[in-house]
């Protein structure tokens, strides 16, 4: 990397703290909600996030109680009058607290006023393990795939984080976007142990990362990696590691659950003809169960195995440190996983 971009290497609370200043700079409708998002002298929220902004923008960056049912309500009652919220959730698992505004009226508003209503919502979650207990820990991106008329989308490094962010808040629609802990690059005391490097270089000129598009990270010959989150760079681990063995790993980064680039999946598996899912979700209801069914039911002739899954176990994720690394998928289980599909 040149020298002179040296300054623009984000981590991901980066890439999205500046991608929100962007956005509320480019439109007064745009603000954030959320607990402890601009407390003075505090953390910017759980992860860092939002750190500083209550200085720049101190009418915009409203905190507010415990309450993950008035968060949501009231991003929902602003976005329908027009304005822009980008609501925060201090932890993924706290989602189900407010699960009717979240389920039941945040994404059926505009179907059921025929399009009249636009609900421009972003809901930001923490997601994945990260030595927390069962409350703090689970990644429930694949119940929300479930509900019609919310986009789900999943970042795994900087660069992408700030163009779905920025793409979210343009879009009419309510838009879902999952942030795993261990990309965030949070330091200080929100530092994390376990953490990867996510960073990337993110440009200062304005972009956006489309919705709904995926990326090819690595291109291979002999199986197809589908994977988003951490476990895309767990992924790309493996696919070096087998690479010396003689084995082409074509590794995808989904980036988005809905809608899912089916394009990207299906060329890719009609050249490789096998195809491993690596999720972080529980197996049982997984969006990677979604993913394989829909392989099988569209492109079943070019399939000459059948498709793999490595998920967490159907187990609430342990606090001990080595069960949930024995429940998580490693980088040894989705090797393993991989062979196996391989010699089939």
């Amino acid at each position: 990397m040149a020298e002179k971009n040296q300054d623009r290497v984000l981590t991901v609370a980066e890439a999205l703290r500046e991608a929100i200043v962007e956005e509320m700079e480019r439109d007064k409708s745009v603000f954030c909600i959320g607990e402890d998002i601009g407390i003075p002298g505090g953390w910017g929220g759980a992860f860092t996030v939002t750190l500083g902004l209550e200085e720049l923008f101190p009418d915009r960056i409203i905190n507010t109680p415990i309450s993950e049912t008035a968060i949501f309500g009231a991003a929902l009652g602003s976005a329908i009058i027009g304005m822009k919220p980008i609501a925060d959730v201090q932890y993924g698992d706290f989602l189900f607290c407010a699960m009717d505004q979240i389920a039941n009226q945040i994404p059926m508003m505009r179907y059921m006023s025929g399009g009249k209503i636009k609900v421009p919502l972003v809901i930001r979650a923490p997601v994945g393990a990260s030595g927390r207990g069962p409350q703090h820990a689970h990644s429930m991106e694949s119940w929300f795939i479930n509900i019609p008329g919310i986009k789900v989308v999943c970042p795994s490094n900087a660069y992408d984080a700030k163009g779905l962010l920025k793409a979210a808040v343009r879009d009419e629609n309510p838009v879902m976007i999952f942030e795993h802990k261990l990309l965030y690059g949070s330091k200080g005391a929100r530092a994390e142990k376990g953490t990867i490097d996510a960073s990337r270089y993110v440009p200062k000129e304005d972009y956006t990362v489309p919705i709904g598009k995926a990326e090819i990270l690595k291109k291979g010959e002999d199986i197809t990696i589908l994977s988003t989150l951490i476990m895309v760079h767990r992924s790309l681990a493996v696919a070096e590691q087998l690479e010396k063995k003689g084995i082409s790993c074509e590794v995808i980064d989904l980036r988005s659950l809905v809608p899912i680039d089916r394009e990207c999946i299906f060329d890719s598996i009609k050249k490789t003809g096998k195809v491993t899912v690596v999720e972080e979700c529980t197996g049982r209801g997984g969006w990677g169960a979604e993913v394989a069914a829909v392989i099988a039911e569209t492109i079943p002739d070019y399939l000459v195995a059948p498709v793999k899954r490595i998920s967490a176990f159907d187990t609430p994720v342990p606090f001990s440190p080595v069960m949930e690394n024995y429940c998580i998928p490693s980088v040894e289980r989705i090797k393993n996983g991989i062979e196996e599909t391989i010699k089939y």
